[in-house]
């Protein structure tokens, strides 16, 4: 059964709800989850729960309804969400405009995880150069759920495979890559240039596990080319360096960014293979919502990215 707060009257008109608290109602109307929403914004599910209450009962209105099995949100919560990451929104354009620079400040930025590893070790120390007043906060996680954050207002921005297919949403194209096939070593392909799509037919090929886009990238790639891997078993893996030592230990082959190539090929007795022109690949971009008044924020942004490019 789901526990209901009855509010009764109307919402006195003085009543102005702080920004945590409005950061806790949209967290939680986003991740339908208060543990999670709390991890989120680095709180205790305690302190989160006091901000939700807080502004239920300023505003004399139920926004959030909780049981034991979920968490839903009202048709005032609903109606309220969208004017509540206005505000959060706005509160973060003003607090960068206070430090003098629109990259000042808290940038709550998303990134894949077959990007962040090969990304963010050259891409943060550049921005603390280029930005001393920036304050990062780095959240790795799956496309939809990154893109959820940026809906819900989050996430600022988020570094992810193009196109997002996503209403609402700007992207800025950073680069695009070509993906590698990587194998166990002595491999008969080991080494060889100019492969067709059709040489992945009958052979092992190992997936990140489901929600990964380069799992479905690499789906899609087979569909289109009419391929038909061979059967892997049971085998599946939540990391790329996972799914490559899989490799290393004869389980399979796979395919991986370019960026990857270096670092996790450094890691076990591995040999590469590459595809003819146009190879199979990827875009990459900044992706944010179109009502945001920071575009050209997100353009310097790319731009450090960009001249931090893994090679």
């Amino acid at each position: 059964m789901i526990s209901r707060t009855i509010l009764i009257g109307v919402t006195d008109q003085t009543y102005q709800p702080t920004l945590s608290q409005l950061r806790a109602f949209v967290a939680i109307a986003e991740y339908r989850h208060f543990g999670t929403a709390a991890a989120r914004l680095s709180v205790s599910q305690p302190t989160l729960s006091q901000s939700l209450a807080s502004l239920e009962n300023g505003l004399k209105l139920q926004l959030i309804e909780r049981s034991t099995r979920r968490v839903l949100v009202t048709a005032a919560g609903k109606r309220l969400l969208p004017q509540a990451m206005a505000t959060l929104e706005a509160a973060d354009r003003f607090i960068a405009s206070a430090v003098g620079d629109g990259l000042g400040g808290t940038l709550r930025l998303g990134i894949i995880p077959t990007v962040a590893p090969y990304v963010l070790p050259a891409v943060l120390p550049e921005l603390r150069r280029r930005f001393p007043a920036m304050v990062p906060h780095v959240i790795e996680d799956q496309t939809a759920r990154l893109l959820d954050g940026l809906r819900s207002g989050v996430l600022d921005v988020a570094l992810l495979a193009l196109p997002s297919d996503t209403g609402g949403m700007l992207e800025i194209p950073l680069y695009s890559e070509e993906f590698v096939l990587v194998l166990p070593e002595g491999h008969e392909l080991s080494g060889r240039t100019g492969l067709s799509p059709s040489a992945l037919d009958d052979l092992p090929l190992l997936l990140l596990d489901e929600g990964h886009c380069l799992r479905d990238q690499t789906l899609d790639l087979c569909r289109a080319k009419d391929v038909r891997p061979g059967p892997v078993g049971d085998t599946r893996a939540a990391s790329l360096s996972t799914v490559v030592q899989c490799v290393a230990g004869g389980l399979g082959v796979t395919l991986i960014p370019e960026m990857a190539v270096a670092a996790e090929t450094a890691r076990g007795p591995l040999q590469v293979a590459r595809f003819a022109a146009p190879a199979p690949g990827r875009t990459l971009g900044l992706v944010f919502r179109g009502s945001t008044a920071r575009t050209e924020d997100y353009e310097h942004l790319a731009e450090v990215i960009r001249t931090q490019r893994p090679v």
